[in-house]
């Protein structure tokens, strides 16, 4: 005889279900607890944990003082490779688009020196920007960039994709990529950029790309707005047997980003606890 569900899985079943058929469309205010109460013939109770777990996974977002919404999909990055905002934004279909914050030559600060491995004489360009995935601000990025290396792009190249710029006009191959995150919350300025509340939950990332004869040619530093985004690693057992240094980030990752930041710490740190 077949286990029978939960009450409360059931109709989270029934409300996906009518969200895959469109009954509620991305964006859609649902009725309210009450209505949809009434409409299952369940208790409020059962009603609440059913839009719960339906927020937990993303799919139904909460609005205090506003209601429960279909949830846009969040972006997904897969953490293999290197790929550029825009790939990422196409390859699910979505349309990518910037909006400048500024852009400028400058002096590297020791820590692009660092990590673009350049001397305090040269020169970087340094751009800041917000990210949008179908005219919604998915990330702050501040990007650094050698000026030796893109000396003969124009700023429409660098600004759109720089990647393919570097591949197809400067010769280049693009290799890997070192990537750190870390939790965070948002400040007012980026909580303005990024139209979310000051102190919302927010993801860094920084990354250093490289070329394939291991060159430096990028330091990016991305906010992430932490429910708009998600990270997701797979990396094979074998890649177990590399050096310490680099087993750091070898092992089996889902993370899918919440509202709250202690939260974030406790995923991040159950998974550090399974590598040790």
């Amino acid at each position: 005889m077949a286990e029978t569900l939960p009450v409360y899985l059931q109709i989270h079943d029934k409300i996906k279900e009518k969200i895959e058929a469109e009954y509620w469309k991305i964006g859609d205010r649902l009725p309210s607890e009450r209505e949809l109460a009434e409409d299952f013939e369940v208790s409020r109770m059962t009603l609440r944990q059913a839009v719960q777990t339906l927020s937990d996974e993303g799919i139904l977002e909460r609005k205090i003082g506003s209601g429960t919404y279909v949830a846009r999909q969040k972006v997904q990055e897969k953490m293999s490779g290197t790929t550029s905002f825009t790939e990422i934004m196409l390859s699910q279909g979505r349309y990518p688009s910037s909006k400048a914050v500024s852009y400028f030559f400058t002096q590297p600060s020791s820590s692009e020196m660092e990590r673009l491995s350049l001397s305090e004489h040269e020169t970087i360009l340094r751009m800041e920007r917000i990210r949008l995935a179908d005219d919604i601000p998915i990330c702050f990025e501040v990007a650094s960039i050698p000026e030796k290396i893109i000396r003969d792009f124009s700023k429409t190249e660098i600004s759109t994709s720089l990647y393919r710029t570097l591949e197809e006009k400067g010769q280049h191959k693009i290799g890997g990529a070192d990537q750190t995150i870390s939790a965070m919350v948002a400040s007012e300025k980026k909580a303005e950029y990024l139209q979310v509340k000051k102190g919302d939950a927010i993801l860094l990332m920084r990354q250093v790309s490289y070329f394939t004869d291991g060159t430096p040619f990028e330091y990016v530093r991305s906010q992430y707005v932490g429910n708009r985004f998600e990270f997701f690693w797979r990396n094979n057992r074998k890649t177990l047997l590399i050096p310490y240094k680099m087993e750091r980030s070898v092992f089996i990752f889902e993370l899918h980003v919440h509202s709250n930041v202690s939260h974030l710490f406790q995923v991040l740190l159950a998974h550090l606890i399974i590598l040790l």
